[in-house]
């Protein structure tokens, strides 16, 4: 490859994209391989294969659309992982509809405002999550279910919904069940589901999926077929997975982790996707890698520091793990490492992108050097363009940090129903800005420096919190680390960590000081340093840094002093 000579790089691919549609995706897969293992759910005892799956596909499919659901129109799914899910996800682009992820961590006032804006005319819920009610919150917005005939909901606050599918055996008030709805289709009704599946579009939007919404409302990035399949089979590309893989996916399917890094990945290749468990659970994904012979895993950091951290770890055999994706938030070096020895995942790549690039823009290769796959999120994908570009848009030198932009067929089609927040995420070029810091190495590697909302100005001197954490991750005694900025009515800001040490380590915060003070430039040692034993999550393991800086500013009694 031809050194860069400035932060610009396009994924040249002999492998052309593909032009399917999901459903066109399963059909071809069940066609090659109708008794490959498509499904494991242990949680649920399932198991099914490519040509199983594709028929309970039509199956639902084909009850939904009997419901009077058409092309185009949004049906919302609440739930955390299980097998119903990963149907949903293949029968609703079958009959042509825009399956909605809502956040199994969302409360009464995040679901009604992510049903209305996208206007949801359906919606499949289980009936609860980790001590969230589902039904009860449903019930809590649109009482009008409990006098209403099943899918003829007429609702104040839900204006647009009028048919709730529950999962689950019990009967609720207003609701289908999800099993009256996925029984076996008709003939003449699999007829219909064939004619409308040729009317279909790659190009047709499949999926709403909210971003975090942590600097105001969430938007619903909107993907279609097309994004989200060629994403699938690119990444399952540099996993090497093949018919024989085996991969554990305890990340939630509602998040682009779950349904394209993980189910759409496998179905591309005619993989199996096995689930371990509802939510993530450590002791779960153990027994599951060892009982299904898994070859794969997927995790974030903080996922993969609970796996080896466990009190059971070394009991379990992991030997047929391989591969897998660390991704989510920032990998750190000493986490990687210990995955590809004691988790035999010599080949595990790092995955970067976000929401609304499909999701993944960069990923290691499974043959890059060690110090390249735990140091960088690796090279462009194929058939995406990425510049980094300064503060008046200009491309700057490899090597230089800027705000990373992405182009090509993974560029969703917009934020649903905003198309002014559309038109200030992505320019007239059609580079996606992903505001997030980046640099791009000669050889055409990439670091993810942080996000520049994230950024700690001290005194004029840039302080990139990532930098910090690796740095700190090299302590022996320290487990995981997160690092922000807190106002200072002298410097504008100081720099805060919180750390978590490993079982029965023990620190000071005068060590961790003097610590950095031996290695590292005086401005980024870290003024204020709690011990914590756990951080503030998302659901999908991403720490939220904003939280973790209003407890410190309430907690130290510090005013505001950024404006920016």
């Amino acid at each position: 490859m031809t050194a860069l000579t400035q932060s610009y790089v396009h994924g040249a691919s002999d492998k052309p994209l593909l032009g399917e549609t999901v459903g066109q995706l399963l059909d071809r897969m069940a066609a090659e391989g109708p008794d490959r293992p498509a499904l494991v759910t242990r949680h649920q005892n399932v198991r099914w294969s490519y040509a199983e799956l594709r028929d309970r596909a039509n199956d639902l499919a084909c009850g939904l659309i009997a419901l009077g659901l058409n092309p185009g129109e949004r049906i919302g799914i609440w739930s955390p992982n299980n097998s119903e899910w990963v149907l949903t996800q293949f029968a609703t682009a079958k009959a042509g509809l825009i399956l909605v992820n809502i956040n199994p961590a969302y409360r009464a006032h995040e679901f009604e405002y992510a049903m209305n804006k996208v206007g949801c005319k359906a919606l499949i819920l289980a009936p609860g999550f980790k001590g969230n009610d589902y039904l009860a919150t449903l019930r809590s917005l649109a009482p009008e279910l409990d006098a209403a005939s099943p899918g003829r909901l007429m609702s104040t606050r839900l204006p647009s919904l009028k048919i709730v599918i529950r999962l689950g055996d019990e009967k609720s008030s207003g609701m289908h069940n999800f099993a009256d709805v996925a029984k076996p289709a008709s003939p003449a009704q699999l007829a219909e589901l064939a004619k409308l599946e040729s009317t279909l579009q790659f190009d047709d939007p499949i999926n709403i999926q909210f971003t975090s919404g942590t600097t105001g409302a969430p938007k619903g990035a909107t993907l279609t077929h097309h994004n989200i399949v060629n994403n699938g089979y690119f990444i399952g590309e540099a996993m090497r997975l093949t018919p024989a893989d085996r991969l554990c996916i305890p990340v939630p399917y509602y998040h682009c982790f779950g349904m394209v890094l993980g189910n759409l990945a496998c179905v591309t290749h005619g993989s199996c996707m096995v689930s371990p468990s509802e939510g993530f659970d450590p002791l779960a994904v153990l027994e599951t890698v060892q009982a299904e012979r898994c070859t794969g895993l997927h995790g974030v950091p903080t996922m993969f520091i609970a796996i080896l951290g466990h009190p059971e770890f070394k009991r379990f055999d992991l030997s047929t793990l391989r591969t897998g994706i660390m991704a989510g938030s920032p990998c750190p070096v000493e986490v990687m490492r210990r995955v590809n020895s004691e988790m035999h995942m010599s080949e595990v790549t790092i995955a970067y992108g976000m929401t609304e690039t499909s999701p993944v823009s960069f990923q290691s290769a499974y043959n890059d050097p060690l110090e390249r796959r735990v140091s960088t999120v690796g090279r462009i994908q194929p058939h995406i363009e990425v510049k980094i570009v300064d503060n008046e848009g200009r491309i700057v030198p490899p090597g230089t940090p800027g705000e990373l932009l992405t182009r090509g067929y993974c560029v969703m089609r917009g934020y649903w129903g905003d198309p002014e927040g559309t038109r200030k995420a992505i320019d007239e070029a059609r580079f996606m800005h992903t505001g997030d810091l980046a640099t791009l190495d000669a050889e055409g590697y990439c670091n993810i420096v942080g996000r520049i909302k994230d950024v700690v100005i001290r005194g004029g001197e840039n302080i990139y919190p990532r930098e910090i954490e690796e740095f700190l991750y090299t302590h022996p005694a320290i487990a995981d680390v997160q690092a922000f900025g807190v106002p200072d009515k002298h410097y504008g800001e100081q720099l805060c960590v919180w750390i978590k040490l490993k079982n029965d380590a023990k620190l000071s915060e005068e060590e961790v000081a003097a610590y950095c003070r031996a290695s590292i430039a005086h401005y980024k040692a870290p003024k204020y340093v709690r011990f914590v034993d756990e951080f503030p999550m998302t659901v999908t393991g991403k720490a939220q840094k904003f939280i973790m800086r209003e407890k410190m500013i309430a907690e130290l009694g510090l005013a505001e002093e950024r404006t920016a």
